[in-house]
């Protein structure tokens, strides 16, 4: 089934609108950049909203402006409105389990403690929806508490993070049009696919054989 509806996880307003909680709102937003797009508010959805048309395909760009546990308000509205289902829907959003840097395209599953993708799964009443993870890291170890947790996402990634997730947001940016016409499997293979290193100049060349050309 192709792609209706991308939704991005966040806080809204300027208070959070740097921290780590808020990275699938950064991918969202760049998406709606490199096409130009301007998202407007759409009070009945309770977000921000634009329709997304490539020669690739079509699809709604959904920011919620309530607060993260209260993500499933927007989403289930739109989806009800514009008879979306389940499996129609990507959610962008932050992921704990995996590192700065680190992406992952799946479909379905639990919500893993993250309210957004909670509340998501009660109003529409299935957990279907594509997951695009970006990955933010873990407060200390696998052990933190739930204050730790909360304190963690709700506070900007440092420098070093920041550019790791900044990269991988490029990267999740450029598989889209694949996306968009509804190809996963290849989205998923080259998200997933680690881009390979530069090369290092400073590295010694190997001897050309006799006869070559170095």
């Amino acid at each position: 089934m192709p792609i209706k509806l991308i939704v991005g996880l966040g806080n809204p307003g300027k208070k959070y609108e740097n921290t780590r909680h808020n990275a699938g709102f950064w991918l969202v937003e760049r998406l709606a950049a490199q096409h130009r797009l301007t998202l407007r508010k759409e009070p009945k959805f309770h977000a921000l909203l634009g329709k997304l048309d490539t020669a690739s395909g079509q699809a709604w760009l959904l920011l919620p402006q309530t607060w993260m546990n209260e993500s499933g308000s927007a989403v289930g509205a739109i989806t009800q409105f514009h008879k979306i289902a389940a499996d129609e829907i990507l959610v962008a959003h932050d992921e704990l389990d995996l590192p700065p840097g680190g992406v992952k395209i799946k479909q379905g599953g639990g919500h893993a403690g993250h309210n957004g993708l909670r509340d998501i799964i009660e109003k529409l009443g299935a957990p279907d929806f594509w997951r695009l993870r970006i990955g933010i890291g873990h407060p200390r170890d696998i052990a933190a508490s739930e204050q730790e947790v909360a304190d963690f996402v709700l506070h900007p990634p440092r420098k070093e993070e920041h550019e790791l997730i900044d990269a991988v947001i490029d990267r999740s940016v450029g598989v889209f049009d694949l996306i968009l016409a509804d190809k996963m499997a290849a989205a998923m293979h080259k998200l997933h696919t680690k881009p390979k290193p530069p090369p290092d100049p400073d590295a010694p060349r190997k001897k050309a054989p006799p006869g070559q050309d170095a």
